[in-house]
């Protein structure tokens, strides 16, 4: 009889990943608005109890957004939970400086998670405010004054979370001509991008343009119609509203704001991103490139953007396009920075032949002309603005004479050191080797002269300084990024 009874049933004695075993928990799903007006529950799935369930729902978020591009997201404020806002706080600068509480990030942290649950239990009451950010000015290579503004630090943990999840739907919408502020899209990126449309596409003509006071100057209201293009979270919405409706702290005087996002906010990027995809990238590849018959191709960082063309015609036509098309979003163009020159392979063998010289343009803190090869043909010459290389010196001799009897000089090189190498990681591209030799040169001569300054009496003449360099070398001009691949092929 025992060999026909049946098998003990076989019970699990721990519960499963999905009930909570190691640290898993399920997740709240995220609620899509679709074309049709239904609602679409998805993502059920188990994720950690730490900052990587808030990567892993972004990744989600990204995934989807790319799947659907005209999708709507109407539930997101769920996604801010306290290991989420613990993991955007430990993302955060640490030697920035306080807002107007004068609170830092030390102090912050010395109650990191009271704070955090806190501020989340705020958030979910939708109790949150955001505290007026304190505006500082800093000197531009113009003699004006740029200002920035400075987030307290709570206020940077929620904007940093808001951040995340904009690049996150957002990051699937921008084109490949935007590089500014992305991820795995730099500087580098879009000169790399720029050298191969002057040397490879027919250009000759290129729109200079700058957009004036650009982050002072954007319209709230057309800003949060942006973001209704992918977002129905009226919570959400508003959180982002009251960011932008804040207002600054200027001189103790509390100013409300009207327009314009504040430099140095970590949500100001994503939103200018955001702003100029609609009103810019869109508009020149969907309505002003059709109607094209030569070449075209735009390149933007931010709000600095390059605009190559085959004719000349077409170029003044979409500058007046231009005009009108901020003006209608509430910008202008900077009239004494925005030209159009003559510029390219074709322009620049009739200027040989003519013996007339072309202009040149800064972009990203490159000058760009029209230079020769060593047998003769056509390639893109690019050197260090002028602006740039006279800041840096400026702010290295500042810096070496406010060090030079703070302390020891073997203390201060390997930081000397350290600038000298972020010259050449950011400065040394092909063609620029003259530059940053140049640079090399001035500042070795300025740690010469701070070196005899530090008393009355000399330290070293020019013999002892060449021994003191043999055996403390300084790092020397190099060659960080070469001419992108003339093969490589873009849209």
């Amino acid at each position: 009889m025992a060999s026909r009874e049946s098998d003990k049933p076989i019970v699990a004695m721990k519960p499963g990943n999905a009930g909570g075993a190691k640290g898993l928990t399920g997740m709240r799903p995220v609620c899509v608005q679709t074309r049709t007006g239904k609602r679409d529950l998805r993502d059920r799935t188990a994720g950690l109890r730490t900052g990587a369930q808030f990567s892993t729902k972004l990744k989600s978020l990204t995934l989807r957004a790319r799947k659907s591009p005209r999708n709507q997201f109407c539930s997101l404020m769920h996604l801010m939970t306290e290991d989420s806002l613990l993991a955007c706080f430990g993302d955060l600068k640490r030697n920035k400086a306080p807002g107007i509480d004068e609170v830092t990030m030390i102090e912050y942290e010395a109650n990191l998670e009271e704070n955090i649950r806190s501020l989340l239990v705020r958030l979910k009451a939708r109790q949150y405010r955001p505290q007026p950010v304190k505006r500082v000015y800093i000197p531009k290579a113009n003699g004006q004054k740029r200002p920035l503004g400075i987030p307290t630090v709570e206020d940077k943990v929620v904007q940093m979370a808001c951040k995340k999840i904009l690049e996150a739907i957002f990051e699937a919408n921008f084109l490949p001509v935007s590089y500014g502020f992305r991820s795995g899209r730099g500087c580098h990126d879009a000169l790399d991008d720029l050298s191969l449309m002057i040397m490879k596409r027919p250009i000759n003509f290129v729109v200079d343009m700058d957009i004036e006071r650009f982050f002072d100057t954007v319209n709230h209201e057309w800003l949060m119609k942006c973001l209704q293009q992918r977002i129905r979270d009226t919570v959400f919405l508003r959180l982002i509203n009251r960011f932008l409706k804040t207002g600054v702290v200027s001189e103790g005087k509390h100013l409300a704001t009207v327009a314009g996002t504040p430099q140095g906010s970590v949500l100001s990027p994503v939103l200018a991103n955001i702003y100029l995809h609609y009103i810019l990238d869109l508009w020149f590849e969907r309505r002003i490139k059709p109607k094209l018959k030569g070449y075209a191709r735009q390149i933007r960082y931010a709000d600095d953007f390059i605009i190559g063309f085959q004719s000349e015609h077409e170029a003044k036509r979409f500058t007046d396009a231009l005009r009108a098309r901020l003006a209608k979003f509430g910008l202008r163009l900077a009239e004494a920075k925005s030209r159009i020159i003559e510029f390219g392979r074709y322009r620049w063998q009739t200027a040989c032949r003519t013996g007339k010289r072309l202009a040149t343009f800064d972009f990203l803190g490159i000058t760009h002309y029209c230079d020769r090869t060593r047998t003769g043909n056509f390639k893109l010459g690019r050197k260090t603005a002028r602006a740039r290389l006279r800041r840096a010196l400026q702010a290295t001799n500042e810096w070496l004479k406010l060090i030079r009897n703070r302390m020891k000089y073997q203390q201060w090189w390997p930081l000397l050191a350290a600038k000298l190498r972020g010259h050449y990681n950011y400065y040394g591209i092909s063609g620029n080797g003259w530059s940053i030799k140049n640079y090399y040169d001035h500042v070795r001569q300025m740690v010469w002269k701070w070196l005899n300054r530090r008393s009355q009496r000399r330290s070293y003449n020019w013999d002892e300084y060449q021994r003191l360099l043999r055996y403390n070398p300084l790092p020397k001009p190099r060659i960080c990024h070469g001419y992108p691949e003339l093969t490589r092929m873009y849209a």
